[in-house]
């Protein structure tokens, strides 16, 4: 039911955002060198490696590390770099990871193939066993804020009280939190 519905919401919100994703790729090619995407690797389901996209908010010499770890994250945005992670407009790319079955709507967040902390974390608690997601349990609990044992504890805890009704309601939390831009540092 999860996958059908997965597919069924990414297809609708590709029609919806067709216009917004025209818009910024536009925006993101015009205002700074490099292509529009950025490709990153990502662990997905049982640690299994695949490319994640986003709409490219960084220059392209960045580091390949999480934001929080670069010294002035926002010497590194571009021109128009800080608005798309504050409004989540660089997460649209990811439709495509849904469509094809890399990425949920509901999981939890992709960690960069660097992220070995997060990574060995994960697999002790038998997280790397759920498709990551666009969103999940962790995001809306303070997203770009929380230290890293903080988020594996909010996605072991969506690991096992994971439901249909709980994605939908992760969902709701995310567009309001996405809307109030709650937890979000850059």
């Amino acid at each position: 039911m999860k996958r059908v519905f997965d597919i069924i919401l990414a297809i609708f919100l590709l029609g919806v955002f067709s216009a917004p994703i025209l818009i910024v790729s536009l925006l993101v090619k015009f205002t700074s060198s490099g292509p529009v995407l950025y490709w990153s690797d990502r662990v997905g389901l049982n640690n299994h490696l695949f490319t994640m996209p986003k709409f490219r908010s960084m220059k392209i010499d960045t580091p390949e590390v999480a934001t929080h770890l670069l010294a002035d994250s926002q010497s590194v945005l571009t021109p128009i770099g800080n608005f798309l992670r504050k409004t989540s407009l660089d997460e649209l790319p990811q439709l495509w990871n849904i469509l094809k079955g890399e990425m949920s709507f509901v999981g939890p967040r992709p960690a960069l193939f660097n992220q070995d902390d997060l990574i060995a974390l994960r697999t002790e608690q038998e997280i790397h066993h759920l498709i990551p997601g666009l969103t999940g349990w962790a995001q809306i609990n303070g997203r770009d804020e929380l230290p890293i044992p903080q988020k594996v504890k909010l996605d072991a805890e969506y690991l096992h009280n994971q439901s249909f009704t709980g994605d939908l309601h992760i969902l709701w939390l995310t567009l309001f939190r996405v809307i109030t831009r709650h937890g979000v540092k850059h």
